[in-house]
């Protein structure tokens, strides 16, 4: 199985960890896992200009780094939205990716969809946790799994290895 990670963070933190233990657990199961860094990548959010839908044949309008992530969304047969949660929910930079699939409605080839969110606080998860299964429901993509972590659980081996089981699991 062909997996996108797509993470959100802008820096090396507590997502990191998760995100390593995910790639990790699902590489020893065998899938192909790629992983894309969208906290560090310049993504515009959606203009909502119908663009993609009218001359553009599914290609949004905006040139910007969308384009080296596309090819991914449109091949994957799982896609992972990892994110720190800042300010109740996920970072700007992982809403704008989100957002701009919009140009091809739903990834061709994608079946299920997994969220992982850090944070340094418990309880913070709920605007991310919705959007993604509004995401995942509009989409028709499965739901698989969301994992969330705060504080020192973030990077404790103990949550490290649940991740990298249930990477394994899928």
């Amino acid at each position: 199985m062909k997996i996108a990670v797509f993470n959100g963070s802008p820096r090396k933190e507590n997502t990191y960890a998760l995100v390593q233990a995910f790639c990790e657990g699902a590489k020893e199961a065998g899938h192909e896992v790629s992983e894309y860094h969208v906290g560090k990548m310049k993504i515009a959010g959606c203009l909502g200009c119908e663009y993609c839908h009218t001359k553009g044949e599914g290609n949004c309008v905006q040139k910007d780094d969308l384009e080296k992530i596309m090819p991914a969304y449109k091949e994957a047969d799982m896609i992972v939205f990892a994110s720190p949660i800042y300010y109740f929910t996920m970072t700007a930079q992982m809403e704008a990716a989100i957002q701009r699939v919009y140009c091809i409605g739903k990834p061709a080839k994608a079946k299920k969809a997994v969220l992982l969110l850090s944070s340094a606080s418990p309880g913070v998860y709920d605007s991310a946790i919705a959007q993604f299964k509004g995401y995942a429901a509009f989409t028709g993509i499965e739901a698989a799994g969301i994992i969330t972590a705060n504080g020192d659980e973030n990077k404790s081996e103990a949550k490290l290895k649940e991740v990298r089981d249930f990477a394994k699991s899928l």
